[in-house]
């Protein structure tokens, strides 16, 4: 299966104007996110896919591959199929790799992409263990609720389920509960598809994207990552990351 992978990378950013540029340790955020997709083994091609000049100029300078493509996309999926389309090349399905995830691990993309190479899923996407309180009620983190064959029944920024006779402080040791990682793999036809889609209900009340493709009656295939996310949204967020990378480094020299 021919794999392209796909790094939406916006230059407008409310909480953090031009993170895509933004210096981590000598490298920019989008060069990080560059170079670790390259390391996975499941990609044919990775390319940048991104609205603004000076960001493709400094792909191009650093020997990425890139394409322009329109500011006014609603979400990094609507992106990710104008860049299949204007790289010339035929691809069976394409991965939607975070622009703002510098510490992306490549296992976690080759472990999205098996998704597709050994099921007939549409879509799929990665999910954690949550191991803390903290990420377990925190709004800012979709936690999502699985089958038994690992497909997605919904997502929400709630944990789900609710423990009705179970006090909150003890949900995490009576019930296994999953964090989303905003990674996504599309077979072509899906990519397609789901671009002609409106926003759905679900989709509004929650702001999760992914709720639509559930709505519209698509599998979406989940594969469990024991690597946490460090998606970079504020920079608050960015320092927190360096902190965390930094003691990972100093365990692991």
């Amino acid at each position: 299966m021919k794999i392209l992978g796909v790094i939406p990378a916006r230059y407008a950013s409310t909480r953090f104007p031009a993170k895509a540029l933004t210096d981590i340790k000598g490298k920019t955020m989008v060069q990080r996110v560059y170079e670790q997709a390259q390391q996975a083994q499941k990609l044919v091609k990775v390319v940048v896919a991104t609205d603004h000049p000076d960001i493709e100029a400094h792909v191009r300078q650093f020997g990425g591959h890139v394409v322009m493509t329109s500011a006014d996309h609603p979400s990094g999926t609507d992106r990710c199929y104008e860049a299949l389309q204007k790289t010339e090349e035929e691809f069976d399905a394409v991965l939607n790799i975070q622009g703002d995830e510098p510490f992306i691990q490549p296992q976690q993309i080759d472990r999205l992409a098996d998704c597709l190479i050994g099921a007939e899923a549409p879509l799929a996407t990665l999910v954690r263990v949550i191991d803390d309180e903290s990420t377990l009620f925190n709004p800012n983190t979709p936690k999502v609720v699985l089958d038994q064959q690992g497909r997605a029944l919904y997502f929400s920024r709630q944990p789900i389920p609710y423990q009705r006779d179970t006090p909150t402080a003890e949900w995490l040791s009576h019930h296994m509960y999953y964090q989303h990682i905003g990674l996504y793999a599309y077979r072509v036809e899906a990519l397609h598809y789901i671009t002609t889609l409106t926003p759905s209900a679900l989709e509004i009340a929650e702001r999760l994207e992914q709720l639509r493709w559930l709505e519209a009656g698509l599998h979406i295939q989940a594969a469990v990552t024991a690597y946490a996310s460090h998606g970079i949204d504020t920079p608050e967020d960015l320092h927190q990351a360096l902190k965390n990378w930094e003691a990972t480094e100093k365990k692991n020299p």
